[in-house]
């Protein structure tokens, strides 16, 4: 035991930096084999335990004389360093011991089942010195943390060092490290950004705030990275979350005059993408972001939907109806513009700040809802969409633009159409709307209209937009059709009725319904007819025409006394202007029995020939209203500026007519869907089925649920339903 002790003694000698010579190779030997020899004696004299014994004696009194009383006469980080270096000789001390009493580990230990060696040589560190020391080094590690945070420099090698003496004295387990380093750490941290967060809500703005907060976050990650173990890096950087963002969220996203609404406001897009890469990394951070997203883009598409209300009931500016354009630039296509360039901005923001985040995005969509379904003026956002894309879609429109422009104009406002719950209402008046630009030639390229059809079938589904591509391929057909009419008058001389004709044949299904007169025609117009009727018999011998005389136009040359001019007129007005070169004076009554119009027709038709803006005829009495007493001649004192002009017939308000016809085909498509839903399922709940078929015609039009209840009931008197004897709220498929 004495070669033993003199070799411990040594070592300590070396460590220490005393005068000592190294090890040499038969010292070495020597210890070896003494060991050796004491481990293999036979019992009763096997000395394995004693020198187990006498190995942890030798580290402990080391412990007790040399580390101890090192650590406690040194504070904050001048202990750090004392314990790393006393640590670090700890550790050289115990392998070369180890190495010592190395036949110890091969039978003995593995024999009871002991700690080995080096285990319990950091066993005996972690019960002398880590557990009387380990208050003063986590004390002294915080408070450097702590310096740290508020900008000083500090040793962090040091910290690292530190950090892994509480990792290793765990033998495996980072139990010591959490219980003892980490969860002080957390709190004192969760103190220390309690007090900062505090102090910054009430001094900084928003855009201030969130820089800080980023930064200090960067600077915890930091932190974590050179000398924090790295399972501390999610607990330390939530902690911080928590504190500068969690509990001061409401507070700093409401902040006045900086927070997230004037942030959108000001357009501050640097400042959004910060905020978004902050709250989203808190639980419930984005709901609130969504939440005050919708109420600010809601709160701005309503304040531009009550402006173009106030605007269409000023009656300041009633005296500018007869202005299409300027109507248009006061109502609703500003309405919709300002809309669109809503939408451009906030859907830039979500795509790019927010990176077009699912949420974000159902929240843009939530606010453009419930605006993009109001009505202003008595004229519902379907009816004022299909008037917008109309107007870019003609020749005229009021929107000056490119065909890129208007290509992008379309698309924007077909995105606006997925947030309109009458999808359906919107075809048909785009339905209507086309076939007066079609029969009209008043549309600027057939590109941009099978455009638009395409984008309509995306969000509406082909039952919409197949008639209308019938509608543009029978225009082209048309024209086909005219041609070969000219070909034919070319070549049958005979058969020209004396004037120019231009007819287009449309198919029925695919057109909006038309009124049909029986307008007695002039004799010029009767030849006009005729001659086509024998055309169109000669080429197709199952066909019917049906002549719609409300949508025609004509051109006439009319010989005033001071010169002639070419009026382009509808066929009523044409067919009443045609009297007049057999008679110089005509009344109502007789223009009405020689025409057979209708009351409604004639005071249309008489009130723009005579008291509208081109007085073509004189009417006596002269007042501003037609009646079935006056008396009208042609006005051969009129003139104009103009060579050729249009006189205009008041328009005829068929939104009345396109709601009714809409409302009906609603109730034949809640029929369809319901039959289809419980042909599918022979038996569904009430509730149910009332939901079912609100979700699968939502993509189409909002349904009403009373309308359902009563198509419903309808079924079941039409015997396709039928209710369950035993639970009259539970229905059943008669097939």
């Amino acid at each position: 035991m004495a070669v033993l002790k003199q070799s411990v003694t040594k070592l300590t000698n070396i460590l220490e930096g005393l005068p000592e010579m190294p090890f040499n190779t038969m010292e070495y030997m020597l210890l070896c084999t003494t060991i050796y020899d004491f481990c293999t004696m036979k019992t009763p004299n096997d000395l394995s335990e004693q020198l187990y014994a006498e190995y942890k004696k030798s580290l402990m009194d080391y412990l007790h004389s040399t580390v101890l009383p090192s650590l406690r006469s040194k504070n904050d980080e001048y202990m750090l360093k004392e314990l790393v270096r006393r640590w670090l000789n700890y550790k050289v001390m115990v392998r070369w011991l180890s190495r010592f009493f190395h036949y110890l580990d091969r039978y003995f230990v593995k024999k009871k089942a002991l700690l080995p060696l080096k285990e319990a040589g950091i066993t005996c560190f972690r019960d002398l010195v880590y557990e009387e020391m380990k208050g003063k080094i986590k004390d002294a590690v915080i408070s450097l943390i702590y310096q740290e945070r508020e900008g000083s420099q500090i040793d962090r090698p040091l910290l690292n060092n530190v950090v892994e003496i509480f990792i290793q004295i765990g033998l495996g387990s980072k139990e010591y490290y959490e219980v003892d380093l980490e969860a002080p750490l957390l709190q004192d941290t969760a103190t220390y950004y309690s007090r900062k967060a505090s102090k910054w809500i009430l001094e900084d703005s928003c855009p201030e705030y969130m820089l800080k907060a980023e930064e200090r976050l960067k600077q915890e990650k930091d932190r974590v990275d050179h000398y924090l173990d790295h399972t501390t890096k999610q607990k330390l950087i939530e902690n911080v979350e928590h504190q500068l963002l969690s509990v001061n969220e409401i507070q700093l996203l409401e902040k006045e005059n900086s927070g997230l609404i004037a942030l959108l406001r000001d357009g501050k897009v640097d400042d959004l993408e910060r905020l978004y890469r902050l709250f989203s990394r808190i639980p419930e951070g984005l709901t609130h972001v969504s939440q005050l997203f919708t109420q600010h883009v809601k709160a701005e598409g309503t304040a531009l939907v009550s402006q173009a209300e106030n605007a269409a009931t000023d009656q300041s500016v009633q005296f500018l109806s007869e202005n299409h354009e300027l109507m248009n630039l006061l109502g609703f296509q500003v309405l919709i513009r300002r809309i669109i360039e809503l939408y451009d901005k906030y859907m830039g923001y979500v795509q790019e700040s927010f990176q077009n985040h699912t949420l974000l995005n159902k929240a843009l969509k939530e606010a453009f809802e419930v605006f993009c379904n109001k009505s202003v003026a008595g004229s519902s956002s379907a009816e004022m969409l299909a008037s917008f894309c109309d107007n870019v879609l003609r020749k005229a429109g009021s929107e000056k633009l490119s065909d890129d422009e208007i290509d992008r104009t379309l698309e924007k406002s077909m995105k606006l159409l997925s947030y309109i719950n009458d999808k359906d209402l919107f075809a048909e008046f785009s339905r209507k709307k086309l076939a007066r630009r079609l029969l009209f030639d008043r549309y600027a390229n057939e590109d941009h209209e099978r455009l638009i059809l395409t984008y309509l079938k995306q969000q509406c589904g082909g039952q919409f937009s197949s008639k209308m591509e019938g509608m543009v391929t029978d225009l082209t057909l048309a024209k086909e059709n005219q041609s070969c009419f000219e070909d034919y008058l070319y070549a049958n001389p005979h058969a020209h009725p004396g004037t120019e004709l231009s007819v287009s044949v449309l198919t029925t299904g695919f057109w909006p319904s038309y009124k049909s007169s029986d307008l007695t025609l002039p004799d010029e117009m009767v030849k006009c007819i005729e001659a086509y009727k024998k055309f169109y018999e000669s080429s197709t011998k199952n066909r019917k025409l049906s002549w719609i005389y409300s949508l025609g136009t004509c051109n006439i040359n009319a010989k005033f006394d001071a010169k002639s001019i070419e009026l382009n007129v509808a066929t009523y007005q044409a067919a009443v202007l045609l009297l007049f070169n057999s008679a110089d004076r005509l009344s109502y009554a007789e223009i009405k029995a020689q025409l057979n119009l209708t009351d409604e027709d004639m005071v249309r038709v008489l009130h723009s020939l005579s008291c509208a803006r081109y007085k073509i005829l004189k009417k006596a009495p002269m007042t501003d209203t037609v009646s079935p007493n006056d008396i009208f001649e042609f006005n051969s004192k009129f003139t104009d500026k103009m060579r050729r002009i249009k006189v205009p017939l008041p328009p005829v308000d068929e939104n009345k007519k396109v709601i009714e016809d809409v409302n009906k085909d609603r109730r034949y498509a809640i029929d369809a869907y319901i039959v289809r839903i419980m042909k599918s399922r022979k038996a569904l709940g009430h509730q149910q089925l009332v939901l079912e078929c609100i979700q699968q015609l939502s993509r189409i039009f909002k349904p009403d649920v009373k309308l359902i209840k009563q198509r419903i009931e309808d079924l079941i008197t039409r015997e396709f339903l039928e209710r369950d004897e035993e639970d009259p709220n539970i229905y059943k498929y008669i097939a």
